[in-house]
């Protein structure tokens, strides 16, 4: 994570410098204030990484003589099947194009895209998983 973090740092040196320079010789106050949003966002995602990486264990991309194998292992729990992320998708859909055809079908999108979200959270308290 030390190395991601110095990385994130001097990512954000270079967007300021950016910044700086396409403000003074443009003149466009849309795109300045966009490089200057991304580095704040810049020195937000590096000061985590380094503030984090002193409080955990030194992972394997910060050894330089790691192997690959070095860093495998479990990444984590995905669920082998689930019928949830279809009815957030089609949810998620119909709130979209309620933009462009009109807001009457918000309300037509916002009940399955609670059934999605409920279902997803609760998936393992019901039915077959609800022992994982």
């Amino acid at each position: 994570m030390k190395i991601q973090g110095k990385m994130f740092m001097w990512l954000s040196v270079f967007v300021l410098v950016m910044a700086v320079v396409y403000g003074v010789w443009s003149k466009e106050p849309a795109g300045t204030t966009a490089l200057f949003l991304a580095f704040g966002l810049c020195i937000m995602i590096g000061f985590y990484l380094g503030f984090t990486a002193k409080r955990v264990d030194v992972g394997a991309q910060d050894n330089k003589e790691a192997d690959v194998a070095d860093d495998a292992g479990e990444v984590g729990f995905f669920s082998p099947h689930s019928w949830q992320p279809l009815s957030l998708g089609i949810g998620g859909a119909l709130a979209f194009l309620s933009v462009a055809i009109g807001w009457w079908l918000m309300y037509f999108s916002l009940p399955i895209i609670l059934i999605g979200v409920w279902g997803w959270v609760f998936e393992y308290y019901r039915g077959e998983n609800r022992t994982q």
